[in-house]
């Protein structure tokens, strides 16, 4: 038996200027996701890391709703597999949660409605959030019997208290886009039906900014709560040192003094190639 059914949302891609747009688009299924959409935002999140024209990447939903994660009836057919049919699966969801979290490219989630299930996990491995202020978090996997994965226990007790992930976890209750913001995990609340904008928004800001600084700072953010803090300010010295002699520094310095907005585009116009910080 083949390691997991097709699933009907397609991912459009879209690049505006210098943002990638991705877009779940599966309206019949309200943008479900499984093992063939995962390995399709994977490989956009790696090509977009690797040109030199992207800066950002915004992951949305169509239809006024983010998805509604694993397709239930496909999650009950693939049940009739092996453990290695599964695993396969899991693999393929744990590779793009990674993809999303080790490009050196910012990835902003635009949640309008709400997410739930693998679709947690996608939005919360994102740099930052904007979520629609009726956008519900729902971690269900137990209203199907089954227990959270894709991270999502991870990235919730980083942020919340555990009896509060115990809650949503437990329950399946869900978690409001009011309350990740008052806890930090949501970045904008936006309007309804106005999540999207938003986050193109916030994406062309941090687009006209220095693109090899902000691959350093989204590594150094992330490897910061798996650091000691002598590693970690090695870490930080040896990134701020190497940019320092950069075509980025010279034009932010240079544009700081004379009193004008920086373009930071020239240094990549000037091709350089300033190594970047390991993780």
């Amino acid at each position: 038996m083949g390691a997991s059914p097709e699933f009907t949302t397609a991912v459009d891609v879209e690049r505006r200027g210098a943002v990638l747009l991705l877009t779940l688009n599966g309206p019949s299924s309200r943008n479900a996701i499984g093992p063939s959409v995962y390995p399709q935002i994977q490989a956009q999140i790696i090509s977009a890391a690797s040109d030199p024209f992207i800066r950002v990447v915004v992951l949305s939903g169509a239809g006024g709703f983010f998805s509604s994660g694993g397709n239930v009836r496909a999650l009950q057919d693939s049940a009739k597999g092996t453990l290695a049919d599964a695993t396969i699966n899991t693999d393929k969801l744990n590779a793009m949660v990674k993809a999303i979290l080790e490009s050196s490219v910012p990835v902003i989630a635009a949640v309008e409605g709400g997410a739930a299930g693998a679709a947690v996990s996608a939005v919360l491995a994102c740099d930052m959030i904007v979520a629609s202020r009726n956008a519900r978090f729902t971690v269900a996997h137990v209203r199907v019997g089954l227990s959270p994965d894709g991270g999502v226990t991870h990235f919730l007790r980083s942020s919340l208290p555990r009896q509060m992930v115990m809650q949503a976890c437990l329950l399946g209750e869900p978690l409001s886009a009011e309350k990740l913001a008052a806890a930090g995990i949501v970045n904008v609340l936006a309007s309804d039906g106005d999540a999207l904008r938003e986050a193109l928004a916030l994406a062309e800001k941090i687009a006209s900014g220095p693109p090899q600084a902000i691959g350093n700072i989204k590594q150094l953010v992330n490897a910061a709560a798996e650091s000691d803090i002598a590693t970690h300010l090695d870490r930080e010295a040896r990134a701020i040192n190497l940019a320092r002699f950069g075509q980025e520094a010279a034009e932010g310095l240079s544009a700081f003094l004379a009193k004008r907005r920086p373009d930071f585009g020239q240094a990549q116009r000037n091709g350089e190639m300033q190594e970047k910080v390991d993780p």
